[in-house]
């Protein structure tokens, strides 16, 4: 993880699995929100709480452009 600021973070249900692609500031609260239910009802409802990828950036402009362009991807 580089030393930036704002983070683009791809969960996952399992191997295969649902995803869920979110931008936030503090990684480490976020995580601990998802884990407990308070995250995101598509969090909650699909059990989505493994972290499979990060990346950090010095703006949130700079997130908010990368996860656009992740939601953006096809997944094969």
């Amino acid at each position: 993880m580089s030393t930036g600021s704002y983070y683009v973070y791809i969960l996952a249900s399992r191997h295969h699995g649902t995803i869920y692609i979110g931008i936030t500031n503090n990684i480490r609260m976020r995580l601990e929100q998802h884990r407990r239910g308070r995250g995101s009802k598509f969090v909650q409802k699909y059990k989505i709480f493994r972290l499979v990828h990060i990346e950090a950036f010095a703006t949130p402009q700079g997130a908010i452009a990368r996860e656009k362009q992740l939601k953006f991807w096809k997944r094969d």
